[in-house]
């Protein structure tokens, strides 16, 4: 089946002058051995890296080098890569011969991989400030998010608790429930004068983590 790579060009907004170079950074090892984007993928990788560390120095000009390694690394992981290629459905682009099981499903590394040698390919083909602008927009979501990124939300709930009401926030134990090899925890947490914001995850921390982040996105409504 001949593949329309046109539809992936209108979702990421980008028309390829080379379109060879934008089906050999979709093409897998496996389905050819020297035209394949292991090459581009290394370029991809250290051209969303640039994009996205210059991005975080333009939104978080004051914060800790630390703070800023976690919120980078949280966005240019292959995590983060395979659901960029999600989002714009790469799986139906790729050409590859490895597949996962018998409903030819591709493997999550390999969509990962070819999410950044698209990048690498788009950067080849229409340079620095388009593949700048794809990213950004593709990501929009993703840096969105890392404002209030899981690693520091407590601690960023504990200052802004303390300065507005003098008082630190209130968690509780909701529930624990499941297996004792995969429990979940329901955390509730609590500020003076406001709703409870309750959520969950695989230990209490990251319940109080969880929640902790969803009250510091209300916390402009209090």
């Amino acid at each position: 089946m001949k593949i329309d790579y046109s539809t992936l060009e209108k979702k990421i907004k980008v028309n390829f002058k080379d379109k060879n170079l934008l089906i050999k950074s979709l093409t897998h090892k496996s389905f050819n051995k020297e035209q394949n984007y292991e090459k581009i993928e290394f370029l991809g990788d250290r051209v969303l890296g640039l994009i996205i560390a210059k991005k975080l120095l333009e939104i978080y000009p004051d914060e800790k080098e630390g703070i800023l390694d976690k919120k980078f690394a949280s966005l240019v992981n292959k995590k983060t890569c395979l659901q960029i290629a999600k989002k714009i459905d790469l799986q139906k682009y790729i050409l590859t011969l490895k597949i996962k099981n018998s409903k030819n499903i591709i493997e999550d590394k390999v969509l990962s991989d070819s999410c950044e040698a698209l990048i690498g390919a788009i950067y080849l083909d229409k340079g620095f400030e388009i593949i700048e602008k794809v990213i950004l927009d593709l990501w929009s979501e993703h840096i969105k998010d890392s404002i209030v990124t899981q690693i520091d939300a407590k601690t960023k709930l504990q200052e802004f608790s303390l300065k507005k009401f003098k008082k630190l926030p209130i968690y509780k134990i909701i529930s624990n429930t499941g297996p004792r090899h995969k429990p979940l925890f329901k955390v509730a947490v609590k500020l003076i004068n406001t709703k409870s914001f309750i959520a969950e995850g695989k230990s209490k921390k990251d319940a109080e983590q969880n929640a902790a982040v969803l009250c510091l996105r209300n916390t402009k409504k209090i």
